[in-house]
Order: C-alpha cells, then structure tokens, then sequence
C-alpha cells in the first residue's frame, strides 16, 4: 500500500484532481440519477417540490472545484511536509490493532462531529454568515453539488478536522481514508434534496439518531437550526434541533406512500 510519505512532491500536485475527480464522481452520478434519469418518476421524493436553476448547479461545481483545491492545500501541509513527522499518523496496524483501526474511525467521526456542529454554528454569525457562510446558503434549495460549495474561507475551517484529527488520534492511514470518504457521503446524501429513509428509521432506536436529507433540507430552506452533519445528538442537546423535524418527515412519507399506491395501482 502507499503510504503518505512515500508520495513525491510532483504526485501532491495532482490530488486537488484526485479530491474533486472523487467527488465529481459521486455527485455526477446521484445527480444523474436524481436530477436526470429519474428526476420525474422519483420527484415524489424530493423534499423541495422544485429545482435548481441551471446557474445554481454551475455555482456550486465552481465553488466546489476550490474547496477542492483548498482540501488538497491542508492536506500537503500535513502529510507532504515535515509537519507529517508531528502527526500521530502509523503505517503497521499491528502496532495498534485491528480492533482499534476500526474504532479509531469511529472517533474521529464523532470527534468530526463534535467539529462541524460548532463551527457550523460559528458560521450562522452575523458577521461571518453575510461574508463567508453565504456562499453555502445561496443553495436554499440544494443539489449534491452544493455539498462543497464553500466560500474559501470556509472551507478552509471546513479542513481544519484534518490537523485536529491527526494530531489528536492515532490514525493508520487506512482509517483516515475511510473517515474522508464517510464525510464525503454524508455531506452529499445530506445536499442530495432526497429523501431516502424509510419512515421506520425515524422510530428506530438507533437510526433515529443519523441525521438525514431531510433536516439537513430544512437547514438550507429556513437557514437556522439542524446544524449537525452525521448524527443528530448535538442539535438535540442545544436545543437548535427544528421542532416540525417530524412533522415534515410525516408529510413526506405520507406523500410517498401516496404516490407509489398510485403507480402500484395502475
């Protein structure tokens, strides 16, 4: 396996490429899928009944493409330079294990969490939401593309779980792979404008707690609340979670099982 210091500093030069290639990848497809494809058989299930204007998806790729460039900043300066010594990054997975790789994933992601939770509502700062968090927010109705769609300087807040993470948990490669591309799901599916969980999951006693399409829709469409990324517990326990969070989920699914008892009736 490649490890991070055995890449040259020519090979850094290509992974903004490899971080948006990655990302255009999987937002391309769902949008194609959503968007295009099925952008009327599944509209039922859009949580928005409308969608962006051309202009809008345009925006968000060329926002994207410079968190992009942004990530792969923060990332050479971690592990392409000499900072990568100071790291608490290890390469053997005996060393530590293969129970605590697969926990070590698990922290960081509620550490990341934890992380977005705070500096999200940061961003909801007068100051700092007209200069900076607006650019997200001109995406009130969002499509996957928005899901980096960041004003620079946001996203380079946005990298900072990056250094955090390194510098607090000892990661093996393999487990920041994995914690990088979980982030990337979970902020697209949350900017995908879909809803895709089954009614049930908000009832069960542990899929209730991910956060989901939905709420993160109503962020985007009222501008306050729901600010949380993977989970929902920070917003319940500051009290920032919508109150009509399951109102709307009723009304959806109420909408979804109308339209299909349509189509299976015919």
């Amino acid at each position: 396996m490649l490890y991070f210091t055995e890449v040259s500093p020519e090979r850094w030069l290509l992974v903004p490429l490899l971080i948006f290639g990655r990302y255009a990848l999987l937002c391309g497809w769902l949008f194609g899928l959503f968007y295009v494809w099925k952008r009327r058989a599944w509209w039922y299930r859009k949580i928005q009944q409308r969608f962006p204007q051309t202009a809008d998806y345009y925006r968000e790729i060329s926002h994207s493409a410079l968190t992009a460039l942004i990530f792969a900043a923060v990332g050479w300066l971690l592990l392409g330079t000499s900072l990568r010594q100071y790291t608490r990054l290890y390469t053997e997975v005996q060393s530590h294990g293969l129970g605590y790789l697969l926990l070590s994933v698990v922290l960081v992601v509620l550490l990341h969490d934890t992380y977005f939770y705070w500096i999200h509502r940061l961003m909801h700062l007068p100051w700092l939401y007209r200069h900076v968090h607006r650019v997200h927010h001109q995406s009130v109705n969002p499509s996957p593309w928005a899901a980096y769609s960041f004003h620079p300087l946001e996203a380079m807040l946005e990298a900072g779980i990056l250094p955090l993470a390194v510098f607090l948990i000892p990661l093996h490669p393999i487990a920041l792979f994995s914690f990088v591309t979980l982030m990337l799901w979970f902020n697209v599916y949350g900017h995908l404008g879909y809803e895709l969980f089954p009614r049930q999951a908000y009832r069960h006693p542990v899929a209730r707690w991910l956060n989901s399409a939905v709420f993160h829709n109503l962020h985007h469409e009222r501008f306050q609340g729901n600010y949380c990324l993977y989970f929902s517990f920070w917003d319940r326990w500051m009290g920032t979670l919508h109150r009509d969070n399951e109102q709307r989920v009723a009304a959806l699914h109420d909408q979804i099982e109308h339209a299909e008892t349509a189509v299976a009736e015919c």
